[in-house]
């Protein structure tokens, strides 16, 4: 039995017998660092766990023993440095894999990790520090991260600890290796007033801030139970297996993807550490490593299925999944036919776990997120908060009027205002919007300020973007409206190129040309501009409002 078994019970014969009888039942103290990890310390203490490399070629492996161990070696040294129930705590550790043991450290004692970025400037911190009341900073000193740390400390308010994980001291550092190598591996429970309720704050999130500055977003302990249909029935991953999901620690897409899940299905996760992305290396570590699942964004398809995949043995893949953008049924099509893998999509965000998916008894319907996922009651509903019918646009919204199902976010901390706007009258509204055919799958159409009105026409950006995506020229691009004096907005398409092409006229008519022979002829752009990068927030989402701005000056 795996360890996410002890929570769910039952067999599942099709998606609606999945959909109707998939619950979870958890104690009210439950705590993913003592009842799963440690639990899989003791009784499988060699098994595999944490397959970590670099791009040098350095290799560790640490096994579910090992995570018990320097988990609480960790947790013992914080508790050292005063850290203890209910303190925020930064992470900016990039794939290191201290970032394992040290998130486990804090569910043990109570603390609350927030996960950041590396490419933080010293704003950013000060903003982060202050807004959460962040007690320490546990950094890497790879790049400028660990310099804008240290000149955003005059700033702020409540920072007391500078902890760094470089193997070297480093002036005004405290030395992360050096405290917990001699630190006991033995911690302790906490009972009485350090006691942990599953209820307590385990976890926060920055949102990636596309608008404004990010909220704060606060998960508590029952959120890796969440994620059981995540690694389990999703991700599908093996418990002889090896996992591989290509997200940064500082993004809530490791939460989903390399940790919660994948552990309580006892599989090994797979952290590949590196700076750049280079499709031709990922493809090689996933070959050489023999990855049997492999979950990550529609980007990084979009630039694998441009490389000959035919040069690397992906044999061992069993399981596919992307989720953090829609896919262009394009891309699925190219990496199903070089693999022989359907790609199954996932759609949630910082605030849930997956909300749709395609799960293993689905039909796979490229470009459709898939359906609801147990526990999360969804609907669409129009401007005037009434439920659409099938075949029409709405807003996705996740029913709470008989209780917050597991993952489902606690409320934006210190931001009662942004929780009421987004989560009220019984609904959290994602501002997503999608369209359900009648037989219940979900079909992405864009963010509710990505909508464009033009002439009469409400156009979603997706399917524009998915159209230009089919053209060889086109390595991506991002739809938006541009002010037009006489339409209201006109389509204007934001274009990247594929190597080997160049802007000139000529391309722009073939491009117009194909998208109106490709989808309804109104959506075909009447401006398209050339760049060499997208405008893309710091977790690599396409920032469509900078785009809009810079238009309408």
């Amino acid at each position: 039995m795996r360890q996410f078994e002890k929570y769910v019970h039952g067999q599942y014969s099709s998606y609606e017998d999945f959909s109707e009888n998939f619950h979870v039942t958890a104690p009210d103290d439950f705590n993913f660092a003592y009842d799963c990890m440690d639990v899989l310390g003791d009784e499988k203490p060699d098994k595999p766990a944490l397959l970590w490399t670099n791009v040098a070629g350095d290799r560790k492996l640490f096994t579910f023993g090992d995570m018990k161990k320097y988990s609480s070696q960790t947790a013992n040294y914080l508790t050292s440095l005063g850290i203890k129930k209910g303190d925020m705590v930064l992470l900016i550790l990039k794939r290191h894999y201290e970032f394992w043991w040290t998130i486990l450290a804090l569910h043990k004692i109570g603390a609350v990790a927030i996960p950041a970025s590396n490419q933080l400037m010293p704003k950013d911190i000060v903003y982060r520090c202050n807004a959460a009341d962040v007690k320490a900073v546990i950094c890497t000193s790879d790049g400028d991260i660990s310099r804008h740390v240290e000149e955003a400390l005059p700033k702020c308010n409540t920072l007391k600890h500078l902890i760094t994980v470089d193997q070297q001291e480093k002036k005004g550092w405290d030395n992360f290796h050096k405290g917990v190598d001699a630190a006991s591996d033995v911690f302790l429970r906490p009972t009485g007033e350090q006691a942990i309720d599953s209820h307590d704050t385990m976890l926060m999130y920055f949102t990636s801030g596309t608008t404004g500055m990010p909220k704060m977003v606060a998960h508590d302990f029952f959120y890796p139970l969440g994620h059981i249909i995540t690694g389990a029935f999703w991700h599908m991953v093996d418990p002889e297996g090896i996992h591989l999901a290509v997200s940064d620690t500082g993004w809530a897409k490791c939460g989903w993807g390399k940790i919660y899940g994948q552990w309580l299905a006892e599989t090994c996760i797979f952290v590949y550490d590196f700076d750049k992305f280079i499709p031709t290396d990922l493809l090689k570590v996933v070959s050489e490593n023999h990855i049997t699942t492999f979950c990550a964004p529609p980007t990084i398809y979009r630039f694998l299925i441009k490389e000959n995949l035919a040069g690397y043995d992906l044999s061992a893949l069993r399981q596919c999944t992307n989720a953090g953008e829609p896919l262009n049924p394009e891309v699925f099509e190219q990496f199903r036919a070089a693999t022989g893998i359907m790609l199954r999509e996932g759609f949630g965000q910082s605030e849930t776990t997956p909300i749709l998916a395609t799960y293993p008894w689905m039909e796979v319907r490229p470009g459709s997120m898939g359906k609801p996922s147990p526990g999360y009651k969804v609907n669409l509903l129009d401007e005037d908060g009434h439920e659409v019918e099938d075949g029409k646009v709405g807003e996705i919204v996740i029913d709470t009027r008989e209780g917050r199902p597991y993952g489902l976010f606690k409320g934006y901390y210190r931001d009662p205002e942004a929780t009421v706007r987004s989560w009220h009258d019984g609904f959290y509204h994602t501002g997503d919007t999608a369209w359900r055919d009648e037989d219940g799958y979900f079909w992405f159409v864009g963010r509710v300020d990505d909508v464009i009105k033009s002439s009469g026409y409400r156009i979603g950006p997706f399917e524009v973007e998915s159209a230009l995506l089919e053209h060889p020229s086109v390595l991506e691009a991002a739809i938006t409206g541009a002010p037009d004096p006489v339409r209201g907005q006109i389509i204007k398409a934001t274009v990247v190129l594929a190597k080997g092409y160049s802007p000139c006229p000529e391309l722009i008519k073939e491009l117009q040309e194909y998208v109106k022979h490709t989808t309804a002829p109104y959506k075909y752009p009447r401006i398209i501009e050339f760049v060499e990068e997208l405008p893309k927030t710091i977790s690599g989402k396409i920032r469509r409002m900078q785009i809009r701005e810079q238009d309408s000056k």
